[in-house]
């Protein structure tokens, strides 16, 4: 990969309030201190979705702001695999340990660790709209035991880069999960930016990823494809890349981890940064006593164009020199 004036960044959607301490297992002790050297130490459950590039860059962007603020970490890592019984019984698990914190990585595990954990701070990580989720009461103040960091991307963003590599694009397909809602929320948005920009919307729905190739090969003769961040379908990237060489139609991302594997273009944000920002949050919890249903949800504020012009050329697209040039980064 050659990297080109990486432009990543983020801010608060607010400040925090800090107000009575919310948590605080027997993995950290009172106060958090463990160890003969005084050095903090808690307990932290992972509850994950499904394994796929960016969910798993914001797990380890998470620990490794742990690791950078210098305390001691005993991880209890659990992956779902794409199973929303398993991320429920999973979560159930989380709620009957001695855990000081809980994260949960993409909504589908963050609505199951919200609906079983009361008792325990709660961040979340990879999560669209966690007012539509029903994970919070609001983005200012949650008012309740769950906060964290949303990774709504810019939909509208993403799809003018249809138009930007093919200016001659009228359709783009979209495989979704209909199980998830920050799918749904994402289709939502593509349809009105779309309507903008003079693109018709073809949309093709799964409940599992043994599903996505026959829902793109429904969607019949489009330009282009849009693969938003969703769990099942972003798990089978692979299928959605070969959809889009076959038939000749670009296939624009929602995060640059697609784009690595395959996909021609995105204009997204860090998940390892992310990952990051949230540690940052459950510290603030863990060390400082703040209180989640008082902490604002954050999300990054900049974002990277990462394209792939081979990948592009497998697709039939040709992409401009001066397109190329003002990508931050280019997966060759």
């Amino acid at each position: 990969m050659r990297i080109k004036r990486m432009a990543v960044g983020f801010t608060a959607a607010s400040a925090a309030l800090a107000l009575a301490a919310c948590g605080g297992g027997s993995g950290g002790g009172e106060g958090g201190e463990g160890g003969g050297d005084g050095q903090e130490s808690y307990s932290v459950g992972i509850t994950q979705i499904v394994q796929h590039p960016a969910l798993d860059a914001a797990a380890e962007g998470f620990k490794k702001g742990m690791e950078d603020a210098g305390v001691d970490v005993e991880y209890d890592e659990q992956n779902a695999q794409g199973d929303q019984s398993n991320a429920t019984s999973i979560a159930q698990n989380f709620a009957s340990q001695d855990l000081d914190l809980v994260l949960a990585i993409a909504t589908p595990t963050a609505q199951a660790a919200a609906q079983a954990i009361s008792d325990k701070p709660i961040v979340f990580t990879a999560v669209t709209d966690p007012v539509e989720a029903q994970l919070v009461d609001s983005l200012e103040k949650p008012g309740g035991n769950v906060t964290g960091t949303t990774d709504l991307n810019p939909v509208a963003e993403q799809l003018e880069l249809v138009k930007k590599i093919n200016p001659d694009a009228k359709s783009v397909g979209i495989v979704y999960s209909s199980g998830e809602v920050n799918s749904e929320v994402q289709v939502q948005m593509a349809k009105e930016a779309a309507e903008e920009q003079g693109i018709e919307i073809k949309e093709a729905t799964v409940s599992n990823s043994g599903e996505v190739a026959q829902a793109a090969d429904s969607l019949g003769d489009v330009d282009a494809y849009y693969v938003p961040t969703d769990n099942t379908v972003v798990s089978a990237i692979s299928t959605m890349v070969q959809a889009a060489e076959k038939n000749e139609a670009l296939l624009i991302g929602s995060e640059a981890g697609q784009v690595e594997e395959g996909a021609a273009a995105t204009y997204g944000i860090d998940y390892e940064a992310l990952g990051k920002q949230t540690a940052d949050m459950a510290l603030k919890i863990l060390k400082d006593g703040e209180d989640p249903a008082e902490m604002a949800v954050e999300q990054q504020s900049e974002y990277q164009l990462v394209i792939n012009p081979e990948a592009a050329k497998r697709m039939g697209v040709e992409m401009d020199q001066e397109f190329i040039d003002s990508a931050d980064t280019v997966v060759e």
